[in-house]
């Protein structure tokens, strides 16, 4: 089944790659002027997507609908209805703030799962229509079948939802499985100034064993994270220092330097920040700084 139904989503790609990257340009446009709110629905202050905390209500919810019809609870059923339809559009404005800043195969999965989950909206607002209507008998009948045809459809939409985050890892840490360590290892910069040091002023990338790290020197002080951003893996040695803080090239994420907390999305993990030193050789070493 997995194999079956991985090649119907890989499939609308043909439309939902221009679909995708049409829709991208309007959001992208909408929420790059106003990056407190697009911090705000990314989840940043909680430290989580908040896309994917919205989206347990409405299912949740939509699915009590069709127990509530079953059970002929009608009052309750539409109650819960209503309030399903509210959480869905909640979890929407988030979903779309996230979109505006995910790119290539993500885009298009993410493509799939929203317009699925719009057709699951409309479909339960007519499903809501026809309860409002006040008729009885086949008039209900239509109303509970066609719920329980948009429940398909969301449940088929948060399917490919979640292969967006769990296959493509889309707003997962790209860290969340890198250890700490405390050992101190040789730092090589891939550059050097004149006098046979880091340059001042500007990222520059090093290598730390296996890590790659986004070095900035201030005087005789050494920052350094990791260059790998935590949203979706840009390297940050290509990016620009602004009020003490890296930004991300890719989507503009903001770290602070000194110890990686994340200041601006749409990142909501921080990035992990390293200790750097001297040696007595006159090179340098660094270890990773504790959370």
């Amino acid at each position: 089944m997995d194999r079956w139904l991985a090649r119907i989503i890989v499939a609308q790609g043909r439309w939902a790659k221009p679909f995708g990257d049409f829709n991208h340009r309007w959001l992208h446009a909408l929420f790059r002027p106003i990056p407190a709110v697009r911090d705000l629905l990314n989840g940043r202050w909680l430290g989580h997507p908040l896309h994917g905390v919205l989206t347990d209500a409405p299912i949740g919810i939509l699915f009590l609908v069709i127990v509530l019809d079953i059970l002929d609870l009608r009052t309750a059923a539409d109650v819960a209805l209503i309030a399903g339809i509210l959480t869905m559009l909640a979890a929407a404005v988030a979903g779309a703030a996230d979109y505006a800043d995910t790119d290539g195969t993500a885009r298009e999965r993410a493509t799939v799962h929203s317009t699925l989950m719009v057709v699951a909206l409309l479909v339960y607002l007519a499903s809501l229509a026809i309860r409002g209507g006040g008729g009885a008998g086949d008039d209900r009948t239509v109303a509970v079948w066609t719920s329980v045809v948009a429940f398909l459809i969301l449940a088929a939409g948060a399917y490919v939802g979640g292969d967006v985050v769990y296959a493509l890892g889309n707003m997962v840490s790209r860290h969340a499985f890198r250890g700490a360590g405390t050992k101190w290892i040789a730092l090589e910069p891939a550059e050097l100034d004149d006098a046979g040091d880091i340059p001042e002023g500007r990222p520059v990338k090093g290598r730390l064993g296996i890590n790659t790290l986004a070095i900035v020197r201030r005087g005789e002080a050494v920052l350094a994270l990791h260059d790998t951003c935590a949203h979706a893996g840009g390297p940050l040695s290509e990016g620009s220092i602004e009020d003490g803080c890296l930004v991300c090239p890719w989507h503009f994420s903001k770290y602070r330097l000194t110890d990686g907390r994340a200041r601006r999305g749409p990142t909501v993990y921080d990035q992990p920040a390293y200790e750097v030193r001297r040696t007595e050789a006159g090179g340098w070493e660094a270890r990773r700084r504790p959370s």
